[in-house]
């Protein structure tokens, strides 16, 4: 509302005072009522929540209630490993999150700005935490604005709004303008000044109108904080297996009891095979394995310039298929650039300019003497327009300076700027600014150092040379001088000498058309968002092949015009979105999220933010970014490189797939131990594996490998296959009977070896033996599950050393278990014989030797 206000009113609301300020007794005092000009971060979990988040699942709840019934049946040793394991789970999924904050508060480098106020009619500078609604501000170019303000007073003032509304350049600031649509989009506010925005030119005075939260960006903190989080694909799919494998383990447990009670089993003996069953049927590691192989995802991520905030972010970005990109610092450079530039009666390619007479000297040196900026290596100030002809020019500078002598600052009226210059004792006056405004001015036009007459065919070249820039939305900007006889005398913008013009652009990165492509090869389509207009954007995306007709752009305004459902079916066929605000942006990724999109969203800005909190998987820039930004981010680009994006993509397959993997590897593993005892109970023999034993095989013997195979050598050519659906199961129908079908034979041996040697010798010892059979089949089934298709031998036994040493590992494990009689006593078991343990191995080959025949009926179908 303040845009649509007087001074005068404005002043009377706040009770200030322009020309003195506040008092200082007056700013305490708000101060004091209002709080400090600073945002405030939403509420952080506690420790019991962050707990009780990780324990939040029905196989803990049903893992906690088997332990507590161990504990009463005398069996300590099982609940306190089960506790264990408990505990374990939650602390490794708590140490992950706080080491991915802590990565980001590395990224948080950015000092509190001060701010240069008037107060008790003095001019001070003060901490912009301490600023007050009402505090006259005093800005000049290279200040961060500190607070929203209502500008009173602009100097040729210009302000760098690219972080919250997504526009190119620096907006051009005008007291004078008042609108009375109070629903004026933000980048249209030219009498106001947001906080965390910079002056990039001239200089200004305002008044607080907003500080803190209340500001424009404090509006989309606060959208952040209240926002809540979404769950991934990947957390959502293992919650759907985690009750399933709850429920199932519930009536499995139900259907045993039954069984049990009507064989004239005791009570105490069923309590004892439903915990076994229990056991049997729960990974136990399954968390802590998907937890782990992330965590190491996320390392090799930090290595490739990705920061991960939130774990199951690396996986999300597997299953995405639309990256919504903001424009300006993500596809682009964010730095004015010259493209183009006209001189002598024609047009050159900008890398083609070559210093070879004088016409091209005078128009080198009209940029850089007409120009308030300064440029080098290490630093670059004042305006991107300027910057970009001082880059231009480069090399073509010349070393001597030439001192300004007289000067008419850029006016927004007449849309030009001029200097006079002392070049060799000779007086020459060099004026840049809009073409059509200079054009008027000019009578004459120099050609390859010849003075020419300006005649209506050159001048009709000049202008469709210029509109042919306009169309590649390139913005111009021309030149002229001419020689002043007289400094007091002579008008020095009448009759000049035209030189040249130029085209600027915020080019796109080098690297992001590439990326882009093998988005597309991979199945992900990209969708630019930004705040620029709609020619602009257009030309951009039509480099980057984003789109290829200006029928596929969109402008915010047409998605206020819009239904939910009317925007959710137009959507598909647009592929750039123009003249945007934060609203539309979260608008955006919503439609795009209806339609079973995964969706993720990239940008720099604090006007992205609300946009990233709402996608699947929020992507911020590292170095451009906002602190606003990387808070709602769930990955933080630390180079600022799209290319990266794809990396993570791909890093993101691979790191499912052998998710998957473990996965299957262990669902394999814990079906072939509940078939196990659920036969033994069917058939009337007594159990051939305690909880202790199946505890033993789920947490240590299943678990090595299993974060081997999370860590398996990656398919390069991953990137070649479409995105995996958002609703797709997260094991397939094949894999399902793959997995039963292994489990029972797993099942079937593990079961076979105990009654080889139940009535020969004993209970301990058959349990033994079963012990081994089935801990050595999970063991060696682990090779064949690296490829789902491909033979063992095809894909190299030894590619995977990790898992060669887990099994070693695992079976090394098992025979001290059986060897050493310490632990035989502890795990109630006893040593085999040699016959014995070359049976075992036998009988435990036979699950991987048919899983791998089986791959030959998968190649034929």
């Amino acid at each position: 509302m303040w845009h649509s206000k007087s001074i005068e009113d404005i002043s009377k609301t706040l009770n200030t005072n322009i020309k003195t300020g506040l008092s200082n007794s007056c700013a305490s005092k708000l101060l004091n009522e209002n709080g400090k000009n600073e945002l405030t971060e939403g509420s952080k979990r506690s420790l019991i929540k962050l707990i009780f988040d990780q324990i939040n699942n029905i196989l803990v709840y049903i893992l906690i209630l088997t332990g507590i019934i161990s504990f009463f049946l005398g069996e300590p040793e099982e609940s306190i490993i089960i506790f264990i394991v408990i505990i374990l789970n939650a602390t490794i999924g708590i140490i992950q999150e706080n080491k991915a904050e802590k990565s980001l508060e590395a990224l948080k480098n950015l000092s509190s700005p001060k701010a240069i106020v008037k107060r008790d009619n003095k001019i001070i500078e003060i901490s912009s935490k301490d600023l007050v609604v009402g505090d006259i501000i005093i800005l000049d170019a290279g200040r961060i604005i500190p607070a929203d303000i209502r500008f009173f007073e602009c100097v040729n003032l210009k302000v760098d709004e690219s972080a919250l509304t997504g526009e190119s350049l620096p907006t051009e600031k005008n007291t004078n303008i008042i609108s009375n649509n109070e629903s004026i989009p933000i980048a249209d506010r030219k009498n106001i000044g947001y906080m965390s925005t910079i002056v990039t030119y001239g200089r200004g005075e305002g008044i607080v109108v907003s500080t803190g939260m209340n500001t424009e960006i404090g509006k989309i903190a606060s959208f952040l904080n209240n926002s809540k989080n979404e769950l991934t694909p990947l957390q959502k799919k293992l919650n759907i297996l985690g009750k399933n494998i709850g429920i199932l383990t519930i009536i499995i447990c139900i259907i045993i009891m039954i069984v049990g009670l009507i064989q004239g089993n005791k009570l105490f003996d069923i309590f004892f095979i439903a915990i076994s069953l229990a056991v049997a049927a729960i990974p136990e590691g399954l968390s802590t394995i998907v937890a782990i192989v992330l965590a190491l995802g996320v390392q090799k991520m930090i290595k490739k310039n990705a920061i991960i905030r939130k774990l199951s972010s690396v996986e999300t970005l597997g299953s995405v298929n639309i990256i919504c990109s903001d424009k300006t610092g993500t596809l682009t450079v964010n730095k004015m650039t010259v493209i183009e530039y006209f001189i002598n009666n024609s047009k050159f390619d900008a890398r083609e300019f070559k210093n070879d007479d004088n016409t091209k000297k005078l128009f080198i040196r009209s940029m850089t003497l007409c120009n308030d900026a300064s440029y080098s290596n290490d630093e670059e100030v004042g305006d991107p327009t300027e910057i970009a002809l001082l880059k231009f020019a480069g090399k073509n500078i010349e070393n001597d300076t030439f001192k300004r002598i007289r000067e008419i600052p850029f006016d927004s009226d007449r849309k030009l700027m001029t200097t006079v210059n002392n070049i060799h004792d000779i007086f020459y006056s060099f004026t840049k600014g809009a073409l059509d405004n200079l054009l008027n001015l000019c009578d004459k036009i120099s050609i390859k150092g010849e003075i020419v007459e300006l005649t209506d065919d050159i001048r009709n070249n000049i202008l469709n040379t210029a509109e042919e820039m306009a169309n590649s939305a390139l913005r111009t900007l021309a030149f002229a001088y001419k020689e002043i006889i007289n400094l007091t005398k002579d008008n020095y913008e009448n009759n000049l000498i035209f030189l040249g013009m130029v085209g600027m652009i915020d080019p796109p990165r080098k690297e992001v058309k590439q990326s882009i492509e093998i988005a597309k090869r991979s199945g992900i389509k990209t969708i630019m968002i930004t705040g620029d207009h709609k020619n602009t954007a257009f030309a951009i995306g039509k480099e980057l092949n984003i789109a290829n007709d200006i029928s596929e752009t969109m402008l915010g305004s047409e998605i206020d015009k819009l239904t939910d459902d009317e925007l959710n079916n137009k959507i598909k066929n647009v592929t750039i979105f123009a003249r945007v605000s934060p609203e539309h942006k979260v608008k955006i990724v919503r439609a795009l999220k209806s339609v079973g999109n995964i969706v993720s969203m990239t940008g720099d800005g604090v006007n992205d933010a609300p946009s990233l909190k709402m996608a699947d998987v929020g992507i911020a820039m590292g170095i451009t970014g906002t602190d606003v930004c990387k808070n709602a981010s769930d990955i933080i680009l630390t180079d600022d490189n799209f290319k990266t994006i794809i990396t993570a993509v791909e890093e993101g397959r691979n790191i499912f797939n052998n998710i998957k993997k473990s996965i299957i590897f262990l669902l394999t593993c814990n079906l072939g131990e509940i078939l196990t005892i659920f036969i033994s109970i069917l058939f009337k023999f007594p159990v051939p594996l305690s909880p202790i034993h199946l505890l033993w095989i789920n947490l240590i013997t299943d678990s090595l490998p299993a974060l081997s195979l999370g860590v398996d050598t990656y398919d390069k050519n991953i990137m070649n296959n479409k995105p995996r659906k958002g609703n797709k199961n997260l094991i397939s129908k094949s894999n399902i009977i793959k997995l039963i079908l292994n489990g029972f034979i797993i099942g079937i041996v593990s079961i076979t070896s105990f009654l080889t040697r139940y009535k020969k010798v004993n209970l301990i010892y058959a349990q033994s033996m079963a012990f081994i059979v089935l801990s050595f089949s999970q063991l060696f089934l682990s090779l064949s599950i690296r490829s789902e298709k491909e033979y063992l031998f095809k894909i190299g036994l030894f590619s995977n050393m990790k898992l060669i040493y887990s099994i070693l590992l695992g079976v090394i494990i098992q025979i001290i278990l059986i060897k050493i009689p310490s632990f035989n006593s502890f795990f109630n078991t006893q040593n085999l014989s040699t016959n014995d343990w070359i049976i075992s191995i036998i009988l435990s080959l036979i699950p991987f030797i048919i899983s791998e025949l089986l791959k030959a009926f998968t190649h034929k179908k």
